[in-house]
Parts: C-alpha cells; structure tokens; sequence
C-alpha cells in the first residue's frame, strides 16, 4: 500500500476501529493541552503540513490516535504499517539509497537501528518517562510498556487453578496440549535468563515444554483471541496490552502476573534524514503526552507515564507487587535469543 492511499483510508479506518467496543476511556491527563504549539503547527505547514509515520501497530489501535492528530492539527498523516522486521529491512534499503523516505518509526526495532539512521532528539515530554524508556544517547524514547504475562479463557480455567511460579506449570497436567506460546517471545526469554540463568530457563522451560507441549503460534495478538475463542486454555506468556484489548472487546480472557515481569518498549525515533523533521519532533510531543498517551490507552496499550491512568487501573499496582524486568535486546542478542528459544521449544 502506498504512503498516499494509506492517508486516504486512514480516517475511514480509524471510524471503523471506533466502531468496535473499547474500554471506556480514562479521562484525560491534566496536561492533555501542553503539546499544542502555534510556533510547531507553523513550522509543520512550512514542511508540507504532511508526516510518514513507519509503525508495527495495528491500524485497530493506531489510527484513531493519528485521526485525532490530524484533525487537531491538520498536519496530514502517511502511516506505514508492518512487522519490525520488514521495517527495518525497509529502512536500511531506503539508507542506502539515502531516500528521505520517512519521519517517525515506533516499533520495537526502532533502538535496533544503525546509529546513522536516528537523529538524536529530547522531547519536552521526556521528564515525564522514566530512565528505562530512554536511550543513553536520546536516539529513542519508549512510548508504549509492552509487559509480559500468561494469560487464559476466564470461562475455562478457575483463578484456583493459576500458578503463582512458572515452576508451578509442572503441576498442572490438564494443561498439556491444550496450552501455547508465541514463537517469536525472544524479549520474554531475555528477561527470563536475567532473572533465571541460562542453565535454569533451559532446564525449566525444557520441563514445561515436555510436559504441556504448548502449541507454536505465530501473532501475538491472533494469540489472545484464540485464547479467548477457547482455541487454547492458556498461554505460558502473552502480552498483557493484546489479552486486554481482546478482554476489552468483550472476549472471555484475563492475564495474571508472574515473576519475573518481563517489559520491553516500543520505541519512539526519528529519521536522521526526515522530510519533516520539525512536524515529527511536534508528533512526537503529542505521542508522549498525557493527552496523547492516555489516547493509546484505548485499546489496552499500557502507558509508560505514570500519571495516566492505565487499563486495568489497578495494573501498576499489581506491577509494584512483582519483579519487572525490562530488555532492550541488540541485534545479535535478538538473534541469539531465538537459538536459545528455538533449543528449548524444540522449532525446526
């Protein structure tokens, strides 16, 4: 899909998403006004009044948000959507050939990329985000907590019945095959290593695998609804933002927290050659907002700030109650990651 056509749908998109039954929405932020700038509206206009945004989030979740955007500012929005790998694959074609191609990328391979293709930025919002959010060299921001958890058909399985360890997933036999796991969970399998060891994830989760023989699957959120569909019983890990955004949909489906907790960002990063480099420095003071966080909330995203009330309101103290644990993998650790976890699960 081209840049063009993706802004011709994206306000019929976005209708459609609102179409859906989301959570209702936490009030906004106090601050929800503080991003609007007539000097940052001004200097967008004199770029084109136009942004390229690249982004691994659904359109479900995202483009209400850019609707908003656009409509508040009338700052034209081109949204590319696609998997981190593509993304990445695509931005350093586009280097290469020193394409100026883009503005924003949120994605969890955003701190993935070569230093030469990010501009180091600081947002007026960043006092807001803590130090695990951002990068040492300011070359990304973390705007969305991505924390992982299990998750299960509340219709199915019996609070009882949860475990409280992940060594507790041993006794549960009425589980076996009936139970799955995304194949990609490398940042999961990171922070269990860093909480673990290596030598007891592999013993661990080579037990686990022997005795339930979860499922392989592929999509962390067709995962969710198929944990809700009662497809599976359960997951031994998801992302707590897509179990909420099924359970908020009105699927049949909760998370419940173990130690450790394991978070990664997506990462919010400019293009070192952006067409529009003023309009996404203003984008992004909206993104990390508390008007534009708490609109991220929406579909389950969880919030980095702290002063936005997340879903479920309760989540950062549950959170507080556990060990978390955030990654922020290279390239080579990703890689590595996957060896270990295709070892231990068995992926051929």
């Amino acid at each position: 899909m081209t840049h063009t056509r993706r802004e011709l749908m994206i306000g019929a998109m976005a209708g459609a998403a609102a179409s859906a039954t989301p959570w209702r929405m936490p009030a906004l932020a106090q601050q929800q006004s503080t991003w609007r700038s007539a000097a940052a509206e001004a200097a967008a206009k004199a770029e084109g009044n136009t942004l390229v945004v690249y982004s691994s989030i659904n359109e479900q979740e995202a483009l209400p948000v850019w609707k908003h955007f656009e409509e508040t500012t009338g700052i034209k929005v081109q949204y590319v959507r696609g998997s981190d790998v593509t993304l990445i694959s695509r931005v350093m074609i586009e280097h290469r050939g020193q394409q100026r191609s883009w503005d924003i990328m949120l994605s969890t391979g955003t701190g993935r990329l070569p230093p030469d293709t990010l501009v180091p930025f600081e947002p007026a919002e960043a006092a807001a985000f803590p130090a695990m959010a951002k990068d040492p060299a300011k070359r990304w921001y973390g705007l969305h907590a991505t924390y992982n958890a299990p998750s299960y058909n509340t219709r199915t399985v019996k609070p009882e019945e949860l475990t409280r360890r992940y060594e507790d997933f041993l006794d549960r036999p009425q589980w076996a095959g009936r139970c799955a796991i995304d194949r990609t969970d490398t940042q999961w399998l990171m922070g269990m290593i860093q909480h673990y060891g290596e030598a007891q994830v592999r013993k661990l989760l080579g037990e686990i695998n022997s005795a339930l023989k979860p499922v392989l699957t592929e999509g962390h959120l067709n995962l969710a609804r198929q944990v809700a569909a009662g497809e599976y019983l359960m997951t031994l890990n998801n992302y707590i933002s897509l179990t909420t955004n099924v359970k908020v949909g009105g699927g049949p489906t909760d998370f419940w927290l173990l130690d450790p907790v394991v978070l990664f960002f997506e990462q919010l990063g400019i293009s070192a050659r952006a067409p529009h480099p003023k309009t996404a420095a203003y984008a992004i003071d909206f993104l990390m907002s508390g008007d534009g966080q708490t609109r991220t909330t929406r579909w389950g995203r969880s919030p980095v700030r702290r002063d936005v009330t997340p879903i479920p309101p309760d989540l950062f103290a549950q959170l507080d109650r556990h060990k978390v644990i955030a990654v922020t993998p290279s390239t080579e650790e990703d890689r590595r990651n996957r060896r270990v976890f295709d070892e231990i699960f068995r992926v051929r």
